[in-house]
């Protein structure tokens, strides 16, 4: 399955394919397979980076799933101000240009909080770049009362994030809602002692599966 995000990209990609294996008529046979090599090497690479796996997610309410495949990198405890408004805990993901792209909802509940922020292209590990990225934020009230936040945070190669949510959605664990082109960072934000965490730094994990954390009981 393909994520109808890249449609668009695969298309120019695609045309731009044929237009090399077009020129190789008029082309030495060595340079021929070179430029055959490159296009059919360039879809294929497009394709895989845009393909959307099914995924079957806990059916546990009080778990919170992964958003992004990619890798822990930093679990950090800090000062929240933009919904939360409290210590937290941040647990990022990095995703590789290799990495499934297509985002996922953490938790249920209602989307409460939304913004967009344009900004620069650090790379996506550094601290920094969850202040100074493009980025866009949700904040999400699940029914137990908990609030989180999660992030799509551009990196050094992706250059556009894409959602499709809005203030006062409601939101399913699991379900798709957005893709971060070419490498990335996905945030995961809640209150310091709320959620029992699950992974460590250097874990893998897949969106929509790999279990970050349980809410932690009353």
């Amino acid at each position: 399955m393909i994520a109808k995000e890249g449609y668009p990209t695969i298309f120019v990609v695609s045309l731009f394919s044929l237009l090399l294996i077009f020129i190789t008529g008029w082309a030495p046979a060595w340079l021929s397979v070179i430029l055959i090599a490159i296009a059919v090497t360039l879809t294929a690479l497009v394709i895989y980076f845009f393909r959307d796996p099914e995924r079957t997610t806990p059916d546990d309410n009080s778990l919170i799933i992964s958003p992004a495949d990619g890798k822990v990198v930093q679990i950090r405890t800090e000062k929240e101000s933009e919904y939360l408004n409290t210590e937290v805990t941040r647990i990022s993901i990095f995703l590789s240009p290799l990495n499934v792209h297509v985002n996922r909802v953490p938790i249920s509940g209602k989307l409460e909080y939304l913004k967009y922020y344009p900004g620069k292209y650090l790379m996506a590990w550094e601290d920094h770049a969850s202040e100074e990225n493009e980025r866009a934020h949700f904040g999400v009230l699940h029914p137990s009362g908990l609030k989180i936040m999660f992030k799509q945070i551009t990196g050094f190669l992706a250059r556009r994030i894409v959602y499709h949510l809005e203030e006062g959605d409601e939101l399913k664990a699991g379900e798709r809602f957005g893709i971060m082109k070419f490498g990335s960072r996905m945030d995961l934000i809640f209150p310091s002692g709320s959620v029992d965490i699950l992974v460590k730094e250097g874990d893998t994990t897949r969106a929509g599966e790999s279990i970050i954390g349980k809410i932690a009981s009353t």
